[in-house]
């Protein structure tokens, strides 16, 4: 069964790297939108303009944009953790 939760964790690691790479740029520029407005004086700059510049800074292996794609990985383990944690703890 070990193989069973090496690809159930693959999955959830896969899952949750698509929603980083993917969905929190769009997350990211529609909520800033939203409070400040166009982040850029280029009209055209829209949410894929940020998305490819998050992209790009991967590619250039830059701390801030590996640290938003991995976030929501980091986040799930953490709160498994904290679980784990909090079950164990005596009463």
């Amino acid at each position: 069964m070990p193989n069973d939760s090496l690809r159930r964790e693959i999955i959830i690691a896969a899952v949750l790297f698509a929603l980083g790479f993917f969905i929190l740029p769009l997350v990211i520029y529609w909520v800033g939108h939203q409070l400040v407005g166009n982040y850029s004086a280029d009209a055209s700059a829209g949410a894929l303009a940020l998305a490819e510049s998050i992209w790009a800074d991967l590619l250039r292996f830059r701390l801030p944009a590996w640290v938003l794609v991995l976030a929501p990985y980091a986040l799930v383990q953490l709160l498994r953790l904290t679980r784990r944690l909090w079950l164990a703890a005596p009463l």
